[in-house]
């Protein structure tokens, strides 16, 4: 029998075995080609030109993927190589030399990636323009792909694929030829210690973990934060959470179930003492790659719950920042031109878009300047004080003002502390924009408050009636225009349309009066940059965390099953003093579950803290979003916790 034949069927009735890493494989294979394949897509990148460089993002992507899957595959294929070590040693019995034990094994770990390499690429081929169309519907984009293969994909992806394939068969060989014969048959035999329980390495755990999450939660506004500075807070935070995660898993997790078996009432219950001996005996052995997967789980759902959460809040935000559809300044006799513009270019799309309310108030386009602060001036709307109330009233918000002569109010779509205590008490000039900057001309404003509106596209300056007459006879008289129009987050190129037609009315309009600036402010605008933003990161986070996520799950999976052929003697020693199969899988579940909820239970607890400091740097709630991503992840995280338990069974029971 050649090396080959050996090989293909030591490969074939270990394949029950080799499943989960060969659909992890198969998986990353898939994900790789799939971004690959966008990257080359002419299509894809006409779509997002004009917001960002679609190759450079998907390269990036790539080269993170590309050194998980190595490190995934490196691991995985020492794991193959030290959890088969009798076989090794009986193959050095028969007369094999190392060097082709080492030359089968290279082979048929080759073969394992070719295979997983050509069913990748293949499904890779049927689904690309699945997903291709996925990222367009996460973009907002109407374009239409084709279904087309890149051989540049396949190409840079059997490269890449190829050499990382070829460096762990290498790896593997390598590994070979420092395994000692003796160490072949007795390394299985060797016995984990009964981890000591130090108590103040147990409490420093939840002191180190604590002090991380306090300061993520003060924010980024206080005292600590600011006296550290952005880089050094967060690597304080990284440094308590990650030694924390260390010392829990290693010695909290030893302490916890040393006290379960102090409580007699639990540990003889039925078949405790079996799981909860064994987890004793093996945490040591288990504690260094739980840690490095509860970190792994952290990174992943913090990335995946913020992609997800800022692309889910893409409305509401662009609705805080554009309340209306459209809002811009028209002089009163153009008004009926403007609006005629706007109804024209939504009938070009039938009836799917209508104007369904529109709001009209006088205003002025003037300099604002604050006297105090030598910030210099900015364009602003003015509006009178009937006017605002008249738009609070409308919008239902129980605000009325009265201004007396000279005072006014700064309105602003986002309210901060430090821009009130600018405004609040302080003097500021109005001017036109036509006699700003020269000598005595202006009017002076007292400000007395600051406040903020979600009625208003833009920020606003409130003053008296009389102060909005008199200011009226020295600039040019306008309307604040605001419109709201159907289902506006697909107004697509309707929206284009209007905003040139306004331009060529704008143009038209500063020919006539002079200076004049129409200002359209677009709902549609900020809502199509923000989707394709936060899309785009979606796409990429969800992808990539489900590579993470199937990779460790099938880390857990392969150190359980290396577990299940050292343990197989004792079950059976088990069952011949009487325990059922039913009993010693219930014991089997436990024990395995304790392992799977470990670094799950520390993942989520990490995330959900950094997730909750988020939304409120962000003041933004993202609990229904973070929700769903950790409930997705945490269903997918319990198949693999089922198939574990199953294939774990299957072992001891045969």
């Amino acid at each position: 029998m050649t090396f080959f034949k050996l090989a293909r069927r030591n490969m074939t009735r270990n394949f029950f075995h080799y499943f989960l890493y060969f659909g992890s494989m198969i998986f990353s294979v898939l994900i790789f080609f799939t971004f690959v394949s966008i990257q080359y897509n002419d299509k894809t990148q006409a779509a997002v030109s004009d917001y960002v460089k679609i190759s450079t993002v998907f390269q990036l992507a790539s080269i993170v993927l590309f050194i998980f899957v190595a490190l995934f595959i490196g691991y995985s294929n020492s794991f193959f190589i030290r959890s088969r070590k009798r076989e090794i040693g009986l193959y050095t019995l028969m007369g094999l030399q190392k060097k082709q034990i080492a030359r089968m094994f290279f082979c048929e770990n080759l073969f394992l990636g070719l295979l997983s390499l050509v069913v990748g690429i293949f499904i890779g081929m049927l689904l690309s323009k699945f997903f291709i169309m996925v990222l367009m519907k996460l973009l907002d984009s109407a374009v239409t792909v084709p279904f087309s293969i890149s051989l540049l994909a396949v190409l840079e992806t059997v490269i890449v694929f190829l050499v990382i394939i070829a460096i762990a068969s290498l790896y593997g060989y390598r590994l070979i030829y420092h395994i000692q014969l003796v160490a072949l048959f007795h390394d299985e035999k060797k016995k984990e210690r009964i981890p000591k329980v130090p108590v103040i390495q147990a409490a420093a755990s939840l002191l180190f973990i604590g002090v991380g999450y306090w300061v993520v939660l003060l924010g980024p506004n206080s005292v600590i934060w600011k006296n550290l500075g952005f880089s050094k807070g967060a690597f304080l935070i990284l440094l308590c959470v990650i030694i924390g995660t260390i010392l829990m898993i290693r010695f909290l997790t030893a302490f916890f179930i040393n006290n379960m078996k102090k409580r007699k009432r639990i540990y003889y219950k039925g078949t405790n003492i079996i799981g909860i001996s064994q987890l004793s005996y093996r945490i040591r052995a288990n504690a260094r790659i739980l840690i490095v997967i509860a970190i792994m789980s952290s990174v992943t759902l913090v990335s995946v719950g913020a992609s997800y959460s800022f692309y889910y809040m893409v409305g509401e935000w662009a609705k805080n920042s554009f309340p209306h559809t459209y809002e811009y300044l028209i002089p009163a006799e153009y008004q009926k031109s403007a609006e005629s513009l706007l109804r024209d270019t939504l009938r070009s799309e039938g009836k799917r878009h209508k104007i369904t309310s529109r709001a009209s108030v006088p205003a002025l386009q003037l300099e604002v300047e604050l006297l105090e602060l030598d910030g210099g001036a900015a364009e602003f709307y003015v509006i009178s004080n009937s006017s605002y109330n008249e738009l609070a009233a409308r919008y239902e918000k129980n605000d009325r003002i009265q201004l007396n002569e000279n005072e006014a109010i700064m309105l602003a779509k986002f309210y901060k502390k430090e821009f009130n205590r600018s405004y609040m008490g302080h003097n500021g000039k109005l001017a036109s924009i036509e006699s700003y900057g020269k000598r005595g001309k202006g009017t002076t404003v007292h400000y007395i408050g600051y406040k903020r509106v979600n009625f208003s596209c833009s920020d606003t300056v409130v003053v008296s009636d009389t102060l909005f007459k008199k200011l009226s006879k020295t600039s040019n008289p306008l309307m604040l225009e605001q419109i709201d129009v159907s289902d506006q987050e697909h107004l697509g190129k309707s929206d284009d349309q209007f905003k040139n037609a306004m331009t060529h009315l704008e143009k038209n309009i500063k020919g006539k009066n002079g200076y004049y600036d129409a200002g359209v402010f677009s709902f549609y605008g900020i809502y199509h940059d923000l989707v394709v933003a936060y899309g785009l990161m979606m796409f990429l986070g969800a992808f990539l965390g489900l590579v993470f996520l199937f990779a460790t799950g099938s880390i857990i999976y392969f150190k359980q099953l290396n577990g299940a052929a050292q343990e197989k003697t004792q079950y059976t020693i088990l069952r011949k003093i009487g325990l059922t199969n039913m009993e010693i899988r219930g014991t089997i579940a436990k024990q395995i579950g304790f392992i799977f909820a470990l670094p799950f239970v520390v993942g989520v607890a990490h995330s959900s803290v950094a997730l909750l400091a988020l939304s409120r740097m962000i003041e933004s709630n993202l609990i229904v979003p973070v929700v769903i991503c950790m409930g997705i992840y945490a269903f997918i995280y319990f198949i693999y916790y089922l198939y574990t338990v199953r294939a774990y069974s299957k072992m001891v029971e045969s």
